[in-house]
């Protein structure tokens, strides 16, 4: 347990703290959609309405300008509050990221003071705690649109606080700012139906030995019964720069081929793609997924599950409705026998440990 519990550590800590190149890379093809049935939207370009413009009622915050050095690698933070002087059911949420970013990671949170000014954050700050806030959203493409099914809305209160975490990297030989734009687009309230949420699912069990190609998988982890009834709208897969492929399918044991949910044709570690499920779909009772990642390692090293850039992961996130609270859901071989499976905040001792060490 004492293995299973470092690990899990590690795992939460470094799982969004990841490098990346300080171009923007092309991308999977275009891919439309709506906004819960109402306005049209480019999930590759971006909302795009009128020329670019936000639609009416949209509410954006910001993060930067930060000045990132040559070699500077960091994740900073900051809380804002969105503005909207009234509660809002949140339809799509559109993200753009400057180069030199890796990522960023949008919260909900129930701060009460803003902290305008970037300051360094520990990667998915308080997220095991649901009375300190959820995340809602994470984009690694630098440009990046989450489009709710209709009837399906994450809900603001009236002057939402809401944190934005950016982790980013810059291997060129010049200062770069670095800065992101999340901007929520609202439905009519009487077209809301469903909360959705987040579940954040994977594995640290990665050893890639040096010069070599390598397929782990398929990882089967069950999800705690609750969630064999909701329905999985989106899925994005997430790997570093040895990474060639991330496959995930429902299933009811590792044994079971299931149905493919994530298969991605010429799937790019650096801009994975989102796929929205049209319709969503359910895992099978007292089932959950089975994830396959693959590499191809070019170093002279053995590469392993870890924050650098020269480490590696293998998960992907999942957003899905009716809501039963955000959670981060990793399964592990390094107990021994049929391994071990947790889905946190929950009773797991995994989840205590985590939780603490973070």
């Amino acid at each position: 347990m004492k293995t299973l519990m470092f690990a899990s550590v590690a795992f939460l800590a470094a799982a969004f703290a990841c490098g990346t190149s300080d171009s923007t890379p092309s991308g999977t093809g275009p891919a439309t959609g709506t906004d819960s049935g109402t306005n049209p939207i480019d999930r590759e370009g971006g909302i795009g309405l009128d020329g670019g413009d936000a639609p009416p009622g949209s509410v954006a915050v910001t993060f930067g300008p930060e000045t990132v050095q040559p070699g500077q690698e960091n994740t900073k933070c900051v809380v804002k509050r969105l503005g909207n002087t009234t509660p809002i059911h949140v339809g799509t949420i559109h993200n753009v990221l400057s180069d030199s970013s890796h990522h960023l990671v949008v919260y909900r949170v129930n701060d009460t003071a803003e902290q305008l000014t970037p300051f360094e954050c520990k990667p998915f700050t308080d997220t095991l705690d649901p009375d300190k806030g959820s995340t809602i959203m994470i984009s690694q493409k630098h440009d990046d649109a989450l489009v709710l099914p209709a009837g399906v809305a994450y809900t603001l209160a009236a002057n939402q606080m809401v944190r934005l975490e950016m982790h980013y990297i810059n291997p060129s030989g010049t200062a770069k700012p670095v800065t992101a734009t999340s901007t929520f687009i609202p439905i009519e309230n009487a077209k809301f139906k469903d909360e959705a949420d987040f579940l954040f699912v994977g594995t640290p069990d990665i050893n890639i030995p040096a010069k070599s190609d390598l397929t782990l998988g398929p990882v089967f982890i069950k999800l705690p019964p609750e969630y064999a009834g909701v329905n999985f709208f989106a899925i994005t897969g997430h790997e570093h720069q040895y990474g060639t492929n991330v496959l995930v399918s429902t299933a009811t044991s590792k044994s079971d081929t299931g149905t493919s949910v994530y298969n991605v044709p010429n799937w790019v570690w650096s801009e994975p793609a989102t796929v929205q499920a049209s319709p969503a779909f359910k895992i099978p009772a007292n089932g959950g997924f089975n994830f396959t990642c693959s590499w191809k390692n070019t170093s002279d090293k053995s590469i392993k599950f870890g924050e650098s850039a020269n480490d590696e992961m293998c998960f992907f996130w999942a957003y899905y409705y009716p809501s039963k609270g955000a959670k981060v859901c990793l399964h592990t071989d390094q107990t021994g026998g049929a391994g071990t499976d947790a889905c946190c905040p929950g009773p797991s001792p995994v989840c205590g440990f985590v939780k603490g060490g973070l």
